[in-house]
């Protein structure tokens, strides 16, 4: 049960380099068949507004690459891309699931788009979840914003999720942030957590990394400084099982 998590700088707004990157640094790394790989927010363009140019259909070429990745490395992959609302001129900021054969699992679109910016004008957000089984975890994948609002989380957990992925790009002026809500999340659920973020530069904002796998009680498992690193790192099932059968404190959630 590895979780392999890529950290790099994404290069604005373009695909083909990021596509390049990410293959490198898995060429780079022991992914074992049967992994979770997991990638940033967007990360084929960077957090940019510009639906227009950014949005892809259906079996776009970002879906097709996912799907490759999956397929060669024999894992579960999770990573995020932009599709235009069928409804409206506006995007969903979206993470695609597929599993190791290359075919899709899950799609989630982001639930709480970031008002602090102009996300919100640009971005509708999302109402559910998109989870699916890895191994004998039960994945709830979520992004960047998401983090900061609990119930998201709480709602997961009901619907029976004890592993939780945050594919982000969140910027440095909030690291501390970053940092301090993932180990909440992964201690208030006793679930694992592993948060993805980029690093680097795009035109407004500057990354500074921090991804980090966390266990179920809290505890960092691996983590990244603020340049390119791949993470690796088994997760304990059978340990995150017999904590909450110890310490029952999801059984006294009330509502």
């Amino acid at each position: 049960m590895n979780v392999v998590a890529l950290q790099y700088d994404i290069s604005w707004e373009n695909r083909e380099d990021n596509f390049d990157t990410v293959r490198r640094l898995l060429t780079g790394s022991a992914v074992s068949p049967g992994s979770l790989i997991v990638l940033p927010e967007m990360f084929a363009t960077g957090f940019s507004m510009d639906v227009a140019k950014l949005a892809e259909g259906r079996e776009s070429e970002t879906e097709k690459f996912l799907s490759s990745l999956a397929w060669q490395y024999e894992s579960h992959v999770i990573g995020g891309l932009v599709s235009r609302d069928p409804s409206s001129s506006m995007g969903r900021n979206e993470l695609a699931v597929y599993d190791p054969s290359g075919r899709p699992v899950a799609l989630y679109q982001k639930n709480y788009t970031f008002s602090y910016t102009d996300e919100s004008r640009h971005y509708l957000p999302g109402d559910g979840l998109a989870m699916f089984r890895w191994h004998d975890f039960t994945v709830c994948p979520v992004i960047c914003y998401d983090l900061r609002f609990p119930e998201l989380f709480r709602k997961g957990v009901r619907n029976g999720a004890d592993l939780f992925t945050v594919s982000a790009n969140w910027p440095d002026a909030r690291l501390r942030h970053w940092k301090a809500l993932l180990e909440a999340r992964a201690i208030e659920n006793l679930a694992c957590v592993v948060g993805v973020n980029r690093v680097g530069c795009d035109p407004q904002f500057r990354y500074p990394g921090g991804s980090r796998i966390i266990d179920h009680h809290g505890v960092v498992q691996a983590e990244a400084g603020d340049s390119e690193a791949v993470l690796c790192h088994e997760l304990d099932h059978s340990g995150l099982v017999a904590w909450r059968r110890e310490f029952p404190a999801l059984d006294d959630i009330k509502g």
